[in-house]
């Protein structure tokens, strides 16, 4: 017990230690000080680390922009498009799904329909039409599964890259310390204390920009998973109400 409240206050109290070690060593904290201090290549990671922050921004935003847009049409769009199938209003419910065209159900709905009606309405519809209609919704779902996933491979990418992006500034900064220790044959916190505080916030940055793209990552996954099944159960239903349309015709 003894050794724990002795560990939590060593930590609780490094914080504190190092930003006196560093100010006596005379390294500013504020971002403009840290700049300034940093050598090229530090910088230059910095600068990429920020390019990438900015792009798995971009994609974070786009893709919950798009998600949300396709949950709410879709919450409309289903029990339109049901009553319309309901009533053996195809063309009504290609029309309902051609006004939510960011729902992922619409789009790959639409096509099923679209194909089934291509072939026509005859007395006898052959299983052709059936088949045909099932590999459409195959094809649509297949493309609205891709739009999904857009940039989110990037994402995945910047959430795995980006750390040791930050590494390679850490290891450029221990390299610049050492440099000092070797031009100035001292060994005191102020030779040292530079490259140290490149490692830092190279290292820092690296794993701000990671841990939102990869939390953001999965949870964008795991809606596309979402969508996924969704998508399908609405492909079975439509093959379902062709199947029944079709006995309610050779009836």
């Amino acid at each position: 017990m003894l050794v724990a409240n002795l560990t939590t206050m060593a930590y609780s109290h490094a914080h504190t230690v190092a930003l006196w070690m560093f100010q006596e060593a005379g390294v500013g904290w504020d971002p403009i000080s840290l700049w300034r201090q940093m050598g090229i290549l530090a910088k230059i990671v910095v600068i990429i680390l920020f390019i990438m922050s900015g792009w798995s921004i971009g994609v974070m935003i786009d893709r919950w922009m798009a998600f949300s847009a396709a949950r709410k049409q879709s919450r409309a769009f289903a029990p339109a498009v049901a009553g319309a199938l309901r009533e053996g209003k195809i063309d009504e419910a290609i029309r309902v799904a051609e006004r939510n065209k960011k729902s992922h159900l619409a789009k790959v709905v639409t096509a099923g329909l679209q194909e089934f009606k291509a072939h026509g309405e005859s007395n006898d519809i052959p299983g052709e039409q059936i088949e045909a209609s099932r590999r459409a919704l195959e094809r649509a779902e297949a493309i609205v599964h891709a739009e999904l996933k857009r940039g989110l491979g990037g994402l995945a990418t910047i959430g795995a890259t980006s750390p040791f992006v930050g590494l390679f500034g850490t290891v450029v900064g221990i390299l610049n310390a050492f440099r000092e220790i070797s031009s100035s044959k001292t060994t005191g916190l102020g030779a040292v204390a530079g490259g140290i505080s490149e490692a830092l916030v190279t290292t820092a940055i690296g794993l701000f920009v990671a841990i939102p793209a990869v939390m953001m990552y999965n949870y964008l996954t795991g809606r596309v998973e979402a969508f996924d099944v969704e998508m399908d159960n609405s492909s079975s239903e439509l093959i379902d109400y062709f199947l029944k349309r079709r006995g309610m015709i050779r009836k």
